[in-house]
């Protein structure tokens, strides 16, 4: 999920094995732990000259299972042996930094499994990645609740009861948000199969997923032979089914040079893609997993790679979101959340 929302259960973790005994501290430790892997984005770009890999490296191994346990041990003993001087000589122990770090670092690949980003949570022995399409990658319903939560914490001396009273209210609003998603989305499937038969779209397979920062508005796309359907949802529209069906037609490069590139790329997007070539030296790759939004100039696909050759291969533009008008897309969206 978004930076935010993994830094606020990063810092409830610190606050879980080590507030008692650092208070305040333990916050912000966790928070760092909270943040590591998401680094992975600023090593992929030192790693890799090509841009294309350094996205595909996002949510590689540093959010595997095997980078959180030995992270754990490596950032535990560290800090510890930083931490562990002077009037601090003795308050904590080794195993409590580890077990700090290993749940900072476990629990946030494991939150964004629950996206429709996917996370490769068992790298580098599978390449597999998790998606549950449950929850939109930045969600408020989700965070703000929790974060409220842990700033309250931080009024209060370690040893006060009522930081714990305040992590579990956190934890326990965000878990049972958690539970919601996932209910909603297995009612959500259920819809929009209902939708597609009542429609007589015959499809291979689809895939459902909420749009940004909410739980209620939801997009589905069904792959076709030939192309991809897709409509919106809302859980407060009159009638329990998908509307405002668009046909988007499949654009593949075929007998490219560049298959490879473009095979990997597909890879990253489950195969919901479209690309196709603008100028003689220049692609734009559309990833369709993700809801369009609503512009001046009608519904555009959000997600839009911007290729070029380079060095006989593919590389990759800075990403910009398609939204030449961001308060109007953002009124489209409230405004589609409330229902037609």
């Amino acid at each position: 999920m978004d930076s935010l929302t993994q830094i606020v259960l990063g810092a409830a973790c610190g606050e879980a094995v080590l507030g008692k005994k650092i208070g305040n501290k333990a916050l912000l430790f966790g928070a760092i732990g909270g943040t590591i892997p998401d680094l992975d984005v600023f090593i992929g770009s030192l790693l890799y000259g090509n841009e294309i890999d350094a996205m595909l490296f996002h949510r590689g191994f540093m959010h595997s299972i095997f980078f959180a346990f030995i992270a754990a041990f490596a950032l535990g003993w560290l800090v510890h042996r930083l931490y562990n001087y002077g009037r601090r000589k003795d308050t904590t122990v080794q195993k409590d930094w580890v077990l700090l770090f290993f749940w900072s670092l476990f629990t946030h690949p494991i939150l964004d499994c629950f996206t429709p980003y996917g996370t490769q949570l068992f790298a580098p022995i599978s390449s597999y990645r998790v998606a549950f399409n449950n929850i939109a990658v930045a969600d408020l319903g989700y965070t703000v609740p929790f974060l409220l939560c842990m700033i309250v914490v931080m009024f209060f001396k370690r040893q006060n009861t009522k930081r714990k009273f305040w992590l579990q209210l956190g934890i326990g609003l965000s878990s049972v948000y958690m539970m919601f998603t996932l209910v909603n989305k297995i009612y959500i499937d259920a819809v929009f199969k209902s939708s597609l038969s009542e429609n007589q779209i015959l499809h291979t397979r689809f895939s459902t997923q909420p749009s940004i920062l909410n739980n209620i508005l939801w997009y589905g796309i069904a792959e076709t032979e030939s192309d991809y359907q897709v409509a919106f949802y809302s859980l407060l529209d009159r009638s329990n089914r998908f509307s405002e069906w668009k046909t988007i037609p499949k654009k593949r490069l075929k007998d490219s040079k560049y298959n490879d590139d473009i095979s990997c790329l597909a890879w990253f997007s489950n195969d919901y893609y479209n690309v196709e070539k603008t100028t003689e030296t220049e692609y734009i790759y559309y990833d369709l997993r993700y809801p369009m939004v609503n512009t001046k100039a009608g519904y555009k696909p959000v997600f839009n790679l911007k290729l070029y050759e380079k060095n006989e291969r593919l590389d990759m533009k800075p990403f910009e979101p398609e939204m030449e008008d961001f308060e109007f897309t953002m009124m489209s969206l409230w405004t589609r959340i409330k229902g037609i």
